[in-house]
């Protein structure tokens, strides 16, 4: 099983997370942010991740750190779950609807940190979540994790439809990249023979 645990704690906030990407969707997350909290449950199911996620963050001055970090501590358990990912599938992407949203999700697990962000997000927050946070939330991640992401929104208005769609997309791109590949299972998937 390809798992990971990560303890995170700075003086804004401590992050505690495991991630099993060979799950089958349970989830148990509690970051004292309910917009994340529902982002991440819906992530594991679309990865088919098992994912438990607490955070304790200064909330007091807003979900910045909080969101940020536990996009941070993940990342940090998908490149230390993949290792030197012998055997993964490595490219993965998907175009998702969600209602009246379309967003489009690539993958690639090459070792190198890139984010091609291209959500155009209507509203300055959906609830009290801060919109914005959703690209801090990913530079995290990919930075962390050691790969290529690029979300782009093909067409709608609700901006919860169009977070949620990206974060399913994601996971559904990076649920085909991690996969293993049965006619390669003990190969890296690079003419370098690294990804890193």
């Amino acid at each position: 099983m390809r798992k990971a645990d990560i303890k995170r704690t700075t003086k804004e906030t401590d992050v505690t997370l495991t991630l099993c990407l060979d799950g089958t969707g349970k989830s148990e997350i509690d970051t004292g942010v309910g917009f994340l909290d529902h982002m991440l449950t819906l992530f594991a199911a679309h990865g088919r991740f098992d994912l438990a996620v607490t955070c304790r963050g200064d909330l007091n001055v807003d979900g910045h750190h909080t969101t940020e970090d536990v996009g941070i501590a993940l990342g940090e358990a998908f490149a230390k779950a993949l290792g030197d990912k012998r055997g993964v599938t490595r490219y993965g992407d998907v175009t998702l609807p969600m209602d009246e949203a379309l967003l489009s999700a690539a993958v690639d697990l090459s070792g190198r940190s890139y984010l091609g962000y291209a959500l155009f997000i209507p509203a300055a927050k959906v609830g009290d979540f801060d919109t914005e946070l959703v690209e801090e939330f990913w530079q995290g991640f990919t930075r962390q994790a050691g790969l290529a992401l690029h979300l782009r929104q093909l067409a709608g208005s609700n901006a919860h439809h169009i977070i949620e769609g990206a974060f399913k997309a994601a996971a559904r791109a990076l649920r085909a990249a991690v996969a293993i590949d049965p006619t390669a299972a003990d190969v890296i998937p690079s003419t370098k023979g690294v990804l890193a």
